[in-house]
C-alpha cells in the first residue's frame, strides 16, 4: 500500500514517460486513443476554467504535443468555440499519431507566422512539450515573446514551450502559462524553478496509461507528499512515554547569538521529539536559561565536555550550526557527534565550517554510516544555495546540471541526505532517491526559518524516522506551517503552527 501511494507522487523523466506510453500501447491501447484522451482533458480544462473564451487559438508543433493540439482543437470546435489552429510545420509533414490527429481536424489552420495573440480570448500552447532539448530561437522565440507580452491567457499542453521537463530551466525563452495540463504523472520541470512559475496551475489527467508501468520503470524522483514518508513516521502511542520519542540536542552559539538555536530547539520539541536539550557554552548559559522552559539546558564548553555528554546514548539526534559560529569548534563537534553514533543535522555555520576541507566531513559521514551497518545516512545537510557552493563548488558551478542533479550528486559524494533549500527545495539521498517540495509561501524567506527546519528534521530523526523520510517530512511540514499562518510570518510563528499540520495529517488518514 505504501509503495503504491508513493508511486502516485512519482515524477517521470521524458524517457520514463515514453516507456510508460510504450508499455501501455504494447498492452493494447493504441497511441491515437491516448492522444484523443489527452485532448479531451485539455478541452475539459479549457471549458471549465475559461467558459467565456469564445475565440481560441491552438498552436501546434511538429510532434505529439502538436497532435494533442490538433485533437483538442477539433473537440473545442465541436463544442461551439471559434477555433483557429496555427502550425509550425504543415500537417502533411507530421507523422504517426500526430498526423492522424491533424487529418481528423477540419477547422481553419494557418502557418504560425499568421498568429496574433491579441485576436483571441485564449491560447492553447502545443508547440513543444517536455522533450524540448535545445533553446527556442528564430520565429518561435519571437512568437513566444509576443505571446508573453499580450494579455491573452495561455493553457500549456504537458509543459509550457521552452521549459525543460528535466530541469525546469528556460531554454532560450518560454511561454508563461496560466494553466498546464499534463498526463499520468508530473515531470521534474513542473516543480523545479523557473518551470514551476511558468506552468501556473497544473492539472494531471489520467488518460489510461498503465499504472503498473511504474513497477517496471521504478522511478526514484517524487513530489514531496505524505504518501512518500507517512508510513515511516513515528506515531505516539497511548502507552508510550517521552523517552520513546527520542532526545534531540541543539548546540547553542555564544551569548549574543543564541536565538537561532532556541528556534531550532523549540521546533524540535513541537515537531515531536520527546525531550530536547540545548548544549550551551558557559558564557551563554544564563541567557539561554532566561528564555527556555520545556527545553533543557546543559553546559558544553569544549570537546571534553561534549565527549562526556555523548556517553549518554539516549541523546540520538543533534542540530549544529544555527548561530553557532563557523570554525574549528564546529568542525570538532560535528565529527565527535558522528563518531559517537549520533544522527546530525548540519546547517548554517556548521556547513560553512567545512568549506576549506569538505572531505573531512564526508569521510566522517561515511564512517558513521558504515558503523551503523545499515547504510542509513547519519548526516543531513540543509544548505541554501550559498552554503551549498561552499561544500560542493564544482557541482554548483557545473554547466547543465539541474538543481535535482546537483542535490543527488552532492548526496552521493557526502554520504548524506542533502536538503537543497529554496522555493523548489530538493531532498536527495545517497542512493539516488529524491523529492521536490511544493509546499510553503514566499513568507518563508525570512530570518530564522531555516533554523526551524533544522529542528523539525532533528525531531523526526530522534523518533527513529529514516534520514531521507525524516528530511522530506520536515520540509513538507515546514511549508505547511507557513501556509497555515499566512501573511506576515516570521520564524517564531512556525513552531506554533505545527499542531495544525499534524492535525491535518491525521485527518487525511494513512
Amino acid at each position: 500500500m505504501a509503495q503504491n501511494q508513493a508511486m502516485d507522487a512519482a515524477l517521470l523523466t521524458l524517457a520514463e514517460m515514453g516507456e510508460a506510453d510504450r508499455l501501455t500501447i504494447a498492452a493494447g491501447t493504441p497511441g491515437i486513443v491516448l492522444m484523443e484522451r489527452a485532448a479531451e482533458a485539455i478541452a475539459e480544462t479549457v471549458l471549465a476554467r475559461y467558459p467565456g473564451a469564445e475565440r481560441v487559438a491552438c498552436l501546434a508543433g511538429p510532434g505529439n504535443n502538436g497532435g494533442d493540439a490538433y485533437a483538442a482543437a477539433a473537440i473545442l470546435l465541436r463544442a461551439g468555440r471559434e477555433v483557429r489552429l496555427f502550425h509550425l510545420v504543415p500537417p502533411e509533414k507530421l507523422q504517426g499519431d500526430a498526423a492522424n490527429a491533424a487529418a481528423a481536424y477540419d477547422g481553419p489552420a494557418e502557418p504560425l507566422a499568421a498568429f496574433d495573440a491579441q485576436s483571441f480570448d485564449l491560447v492553447i500552447d502545443g508547440l513543444f512539450g517536455a522533450g524540448l532539448a535545445r533553446p527556442l530561437e528564430g520565429e518561435v522565440a519571437e512568437l513566444v515573446e509576443r505571446l508573453n507580452a499580450a494579455a491573452t491567457p495561455v493553457v500549456a499542453i504537458d509543459l509550457p514551450s521552452g521549459i525543460s521537463g528535466a530541469s525546469g530551466a528556460v531554454l532560450g525563452t518560454a511561454v508563461e502559462a496560466e494553466a498546464t495540463v499534463t498526463f499520468f504523472r508530473r515531470k521534474p520541470g513542473h516543480l523545479l524553478e523557473p518551470g514551476r512559475s511558468h506552468c501556473g496551475a497544473v492539472a494531471v489527467s489520467d488518460i489510461g496509461v498503465l499504472s503498473t508501468a511504474l513497477e517496471t520503470i521504478a522511478p526514484k524522483c517524487f513530489e514531496n507528499r505524505p504518501a512518500l514518508w507517512r508510513h515511516r513516521l513515528a506515531v505516539p502511542s497511548d502507552a508510550g512515554h517521552k523517552y520513546d520519542r527520542g532526545h534531540a540536542v541543539v548546540f547553542s552559539g555564544p551569548a549574543s547569538r543564541t536565538g537561532a538555536a532556541r528556534l531550532a530547539a523549540t521546533a524540535a520539541l513541537r515537531a515531536g521529539a520527546g525531550l530536547v536539550t540545548m548544549f550551551s557554552p558557559a558564557g551563554a548559559v544564563l541567557v539561554n536559561a532566561a528564555h527556555l522552559t520545556a527545553v533543557m539546558l546543559k553546559r558544553c564548553e569544549d570537546t571534553d565536555e561534549l565527549a562526556s555528554h555523548l556517553g549518554d546514548t539516549r541523546l540520538n539526534a543533534f542540530v549544529l550550526g544555527p548561530g553557532f559560529g563557523a570554525g574549528e569548534t564546529a568542525r570538532a563537534y560535528a565529527e565527535a557527534v558522528l563518531a559517537a553514533g549520533g544522527r546530525l543535522v548540519l546547517d548554517a555555520d556548521g556547513i560553512s565550517s567545512f568549506k576549506d576541507d569538505p572531505e573531512a566531513l564526508f569521510a566522517a559521514a561515511r564512517a558513521a554510516s558504515e558503523a551503523r551497518g545499515d547504510s542509513e545516512p547519519a548526516l543531513v545537510l540543509t544548505p541554501h544555495s550559498g552554503e551549498f557552493k561552499r561544500l560542493f563548488p564544482d557541482i554548483a558551478s557545473a554547466e547543465g546540471l539541474s538543481k535535482l542533479d546537483q542535490a543527488r550528486l552532492a548526496a552521493e559524494r557526502a554520504c548524506a541526505v542533502v536538503v537543497l533549500k529554496g522555493r523548489d527545495t530538493v531532498i536527495a539521498a545517497p542512493d539516488g532517491r529524491a523529492a521536490i517540495n511544493a509546499t510553503g509561501t514566499p513568507w518563508l524567506a525570512t530570518a530564522g526559518s531555516g533554523d526551524v527546519l533544522s529542528g523539525i528534521v532533528a525531531a523526526q530523526l530522534a523518533q527513529g524516522t529514516p534520514s531521507f523520510e525524516a528530511a522530506a517530512a520536515a520540509v513538507w511540514m515546514h511549508g505547511k506551517a507557513a501556509e497555515a499562518f499566512g501573511a506576515g510570518l516570521i520564524a517564531e510563528d512556525l513552531p506554533g503552527m505545527l499542531p495544525k499540520v499534524f492535525a491535518g495529517l491525521e485527518a487525511t488518514g494513512p
